[in-house]
């Protein structure tokens, strides 16, 4: 990778520039919250780019395995972090103050169903962006990367 590849480029989005900053300077995702959530960061390439970029995720956690639920709030059209996470699997999350090399994986079928409820109970209104879009929204697992 060459230098430029490595800058990171900050989110056009204002409450994501805002939250991805306060994470940083602070240090942990403990300071920023959705809806009195928790939160988890990723960091991630882009997918056209290549250029690091940065994305505040809802904290949705089963026995050291992560989701990512791509949401975009009920939306017709997928977050651009997906198309990331999809050209780009490797990533690393931050949960508070520890960072993590994970690798994205969408699920689908019983896997999936297994883990929407676990999405929903992570943050509830999940369940009513689904109902507000014709697609099924994606889950991708964050799985601790192989050594």
């Amino acid at each position: 990778m060459t230098a430029s590849s490595d800058a990171y480029d900050p989110s056009p989005t204002g409450w994501v520039r805002d939250q991805v900053e306060a994470i940083q300077a602070a240090g942990t995702t403990d300071v920023v919250h959705i809806m009195d959530r928790p939160v988890v960061m990723l960091t991630m390439r882009g997918a056209r780019s290549g250029r690091l970029r940065r994305v505040p995720l809802m904290r949705v956690e089963h026995d050291g395995t992560y989701a990512a639920v791509a949401s975009k709030g009920g939306a017709p059209s997928h977050p651009q972090w997906y198309h990331n996470l999809r050209a780009n699997p490797s990533v690393t999350l931050q949960d508070g103050t520890t960072t993590t090399a994970v690798r994205a994986r969408e699920i689908s079928g019983a896997e999936r169903d297994q883990w929407w409820p676990r999405c929903v109970a992570a943050y509830p209104p999940y369940a009513d962006y689904q109902t507000r879009t014709d697609r099924l929204i994606p889950v991708l697992l964050l799985e601790p990367a192989p050594s």
